[in-house]
């Protein structure tokens, strides 16, 4: 027993082993000494040693054909032909499927000249093994080798029987040229290409190439009709249900080839029509090639715009909800087809409607019947179909949630261009009576204008009113049509109605309008009574300005007085007010007045009352209440507030002692520094 079961200080690998071992040659062993046969027993004795040997090793694993095909090359070696077929027969009726067992002994027999029997073989091989097609190969080349053409061909029929694979029908059509049989080679392209069998025809190779290798092999013997025919007769085999691109340009280029351009043309504008875009990348290439080396400027650009088409039929395809691609189809579209086509992206284009009712989603849409309409109208010249259209998109819209102003105008102007005035107009009252908008009410009200009719223009306003009582400008436009028609006290009444409501958008367009109306009638004393009205709702610097200027204007003798009358009220009326720089606004405008109209005792007074401007500075905070620095400011000091407020004087005063304080008492504490200031 081992008591110290520790590791070794020094270990040692498999590959240290080994090296050793190698260093040392201990698994070297001496060659067998060469044995040199000089009788015939001694051969005899030689042969039956190595039979038994290599019977023995057939005895012990039969399915090794290695072994087998040994010991047959080892009997040929020795000239014992007979011996050798025996083996092979025998290791075939082991294993009849193994191939190299086949090539082996068919090889032997050629080696040795035995044509009758490799013959044999070859036909027993193929009869066995119909679909190895190495067997077939070499009994045509033995054949053939051997100068047996009809031999050869003989097989190759028998091989074309089973219907072999492309490249044993290109041998065979290869073998018949070799000898300038181009009959015989037609017609095993016509069996290649279709099989007939009990009177019925079964494709054997429907590829498309295979069609195309027939026409080029007619083309190349300069049978130019027969290769058409080929093409014409693959065009209508595969039909429009699996028509390829690489035929078509296959045959397009041959009739390149014979001049034939408009042919050519015809072919490429045929495939291009019915193949799928996304399979048709080679036959725009190669047309677009065509075009430019034999077409002219037209079908270049129709070439271009077939690719585009592409271009745009993918984007739609991905995304039907991409509006502005269909815009661009469209236009490109109309630019050059017939209306058919036209008609048809455009329903294509406005089957696609927005999935949610929101009206943002909807202002791309609408525009693809807009242009739809207008297509029809103005394009077509279709107004029954122009018609439909209208129709059809404003049943389409929702308009309990919303509507479209404009599709509704276009609709009532389209009907006007048709001499038919009562569509138009049932369509825009239908229109504000199922949505009522600001701008329906606007298109109804200028197309009766437009027709001279007043009393409906008249019940429009009353109705528009109703709806938006607070729209200024739809109050200005009614009494301005009053005014037009000379009814003064309607107009004047239907602004009293308007400044009377509570709630406006644009109060002061609509006062400015009554007070303007009020100045051409050149009732001034209402003019001023509606001032006066304005100025208890608002003190605005610009109605006192305004006012002033009216009354300088009024072109009465008492203007002047009246004018600094208004100044004077302004002033004392925004002493209260926040805004200083409105109040400056204002005694700007009064000096400007008194340079103008004044004595020299107004403009001295106007002067006093202008105030000083100073520039102060205050602190400015961050939105979260940090400080965010200073900033400078200007500020109008009034006499008038200073006058007033006689302790701002005192105040100042104040300020100055106590700044005047604080220098004395530092100059107390830093003697040093008033030695040295007298010194220097």
């Amino acid at each position: 027993q081992v008591k110290n079961k520790a590791p070794a200080e020094v270990q040692i690998t498999a590959e240290q082993l080994l090296r050793e071992a190698k260093e040392r040659e201990l698994e070297l062993l001496p060659p067998p000494p060469q044995q040199k046969i000089t009788d015939v027993e001694e051969l005899n004795d030689y042969k039956l040693r190595k039979r038994k040997t290599f019977e023995d090793n057939i005895r012990k694993n039969r399915t090794v054909i290695s072994n087998w095909i040994k010991y047959a090359q080892w009997e040929e070696s020795l000239k014992e032909i007979q011996r050798a077929r025996s083996i092979y027969e025998r290791a075939l009726d082991v294993d009849y499927r193994n191939v190299t067992l086949w090539l082996k002994y068919a090889e032997m027999e050629m080696k040795n000249r035995q044509v009758n029997h490799a013959r044999n073989i070859w036909d027993r091989a193929i009869t066995t093994l119909p679909r190895v097609n190495q067997f077939w190969y070499k009994y045509t080349y033995m054949e053939e080798m051997l100068g047996n053409v009809a031999g050869s061909r003989q097989v190759f029929e028998r091989w074309m029987e089973w219907q072999p694979e492309e490249q044993a029908w290109h041998s065979y059509i290869n073998f018949e040229l070799r000898y300038k049989e181009v009959d015989r080679a037609r017609s095993i392209y016509e069996r290649y290409i279709l099989f007939r069998a009990l009177a019925v025809l079964v494709l054997v190779h429907p590829d498309v190439k295979n069609w195309i290798k027939y026409a080029r092999f007619e083309e190349k013997h300069s049978y130019f009709a027969h290769a058409r025919k080929v093409y014409e007769r693959a065009v209508e085999f595969f039909g429009e249900e699996h028509m390829d691109e690489h035929l078509y340009v296959a045959f397009a280029k041959f009739e390149e080839n014979q001049k034939e351009f408009e042919r050519v043309r015809v072919i490429y504008k045929y495939a291009l029509d019915r193949i799928p875009k996304q399979d048709a990348q080679n036959l725009f290439k190669n047309y677009t090639i065509f075009e430019k080396k034999f077409g002219d400027r037209r079908g270049i650009e129709d070439i271009i715009v077939s690719k585009r088409r592409f271009q745009y039929e993918e984007e739609v395809k991905a995304n039907p909800h991409n509006y502005d691609a269909w815009f661009d189809y469209l236009r490109l579209v109309e630019s050059d087809t017939d209306a058919e086509t036209v008609r048809e992206v455009y329903e294509r284009a406005i089957a696609n409607v927005p999935p949610i009712q929101e009206k943002r989603h909807w202002k791309r849409y609408i525009y693809l019947w807009i242009n739809y309409a207008l297509y029809e109208e103005l394009e077509a010249k279709a107004s029954k179909r122009t018609r439909q259209v209208y129709q059809a998109c404003l049943e389409l819209l929702p308009h309990k949630k919303f509507t479209f102003a404009k599709m509704w105008l276009l609709y009532a102007q389209f009907e006007i261009r048709q001499k038919n005035l009562p569509l138009a107009r049932r369509a825009l009252g239908t229109s504000i009576g199922k949505c009522p908008k600001n701008k329906l009410f606007k298109g109804y009200i200028e197309l009766e204008l437009q027709l001279r009719e007043f009393d409906r223009c008249r019940k429009l306003y009353e109705k528009f009113l109703e709806f938006a009582p607070e729209n200024c400008t739809s109050w200005i436009k009614f009494a301005e049509l009053e005014t037009i028609l000379g009814d003064i006290d309607r107009a004047r009444a239907i602004y009293e109605l308007a400044i009377s409501q509570p709630r406006l958008d644009m109060p002061e367009v609509l006062w400015k309008s009554y007070i303007d109306f009020e100045i051409e009638q050149e009732e001034y004393e209402k003019t001023r009574s509606l001032y006066r009205r304005l100025l208890q709702r608002t003190q605005h610097v610009k109605v006192w300005i305004s006012l002033a200027q009216f009354e300088l204007s009024a072109g009465q003798e008492e203007r002047l007085p009246r004018c600094r009358q208004v100044y004077e009220e302004a002033n004392k009326a925004m002493r209260s007010c926040e805004e200083k720089e409105e109040r400056v606004m204002l005694l700007e405008s009064w000096r400007s007045f008194e340079e103008e109209f004044g004595t020299d005792a107004t403009k001295e007074r106007i002067d006093k009352l202008m105030p000083e401007k100073i520039k102060k500075r205050r602190k400015l905070q961050a939105e979260d209440g940090s400080d965010a620095g200073w900033e400078e400011y200007y500020d109008y000091i009034f006499p008038e507030d200073t006058a007033n407020q006689p302790n701002l004087k005192l105040l100042a005063m104040a300020k100055l002692w106590k700044k005047q304080q604080q220098e004395s008492e530092a100059a107390a504490m830093d003697p040093d520094k008033d030695i040295d200031e007298s010194q220097t």
